[in-house]
C-alpha cells in the first residue's frame, strides 16, 4: 500500500466561471482592461423604526443630563436592555417604551411623534421618484403627497 496521493486530482470552483469574451477583430486596441460603466448605486436604505425610536430617547436622556441607570431604575427596566433599545438593537414593546418615555417625562404619543418626525427628517420626503414633494397643502385630494399629518403603526 502506498502513501502517496494519486496525480489525477480534480478542482471543483465553487462559483461558475465567467465567460470569457471573444477577442475582437477589430485593429490593435490599446492594451489594459476594457473600460466599464460605474455601477449604479444602490438605493438608500430606508431607516428601522428601532433606530429611530432609539436615537429619540437617547437624545431626549442625554438633553435633560440623565444616566442610563436613572432611566432605567425609573422606568424599571434593566439597563442592559435599554442601552439595547437606546443603540436600536432591540425591538422594544409599547409598554416598554411608554415605561421608557414617561421615566423622561414625555408620553408615549410624544415619543412617537418625534420619531415620526426623525423619520420624515432622515428620509427627506422622498416620493417614488426621489423628488421633495411640495410640503404645502394643496385641494387636489388625488395627487398624493409625502407630507402626513399623523403615524400609524401596524402589528
Amino acid at each position: 500500500m502506498s502513501n502517496q496521493a494519486p496525480l489525477d486530482v480534480r478542482v471543483l470552483p465553487l462559483r461558475p466561471a465567467a465567460p470569457r469574451p471573444e477577442p475582437a477583430r477589430r485593429a490593435a486596441a490599446p492594451p489594459g482592461p476594457a473600460p466599464t460603466a460605474p455601477a449604479p448605486a444602490p438605493p438608500p436604505r430606508e431607516p428601522l423604526w428601532r433606530d429611530l425610536v432609539g436615537d429619540v430617547l437617547r437624545r431626549e436622556r442625554l438633553a435633560q443630563e440623565r444616566t442610563l441607570k436613572d432611566v432605567a431604575d425609573t422606568a424599571r427596566i434593566s439597563m442592559p436592555y435599554l442601552s439595547e433599545v437606546e443603540r436600536g438593537r432591540k425591538e422594544a414593546s409599547s409598554e416598554v417604551l411608554a415605561a421608557a418615555a414617561q421615566a423622561l417625562g414625555l408620553g408615549l404619543g410624544d415619543l412617537l411623534s418625534r420619531a415620526q418626525g426623525e423619520l420624515v427628517r432622515v428620509t427627506g420626503l422622498r416620493t417614488p421618484t426621489g423628488l421633495r414633494a411640495p410640503t404645502g397643502r394643496g385641494t387636489n385630494r388625488g395627487t398624493p403627497r409625502a407630507s402626513y399629518d399623523g403615524l400609524c403603526l401596524a402589528a
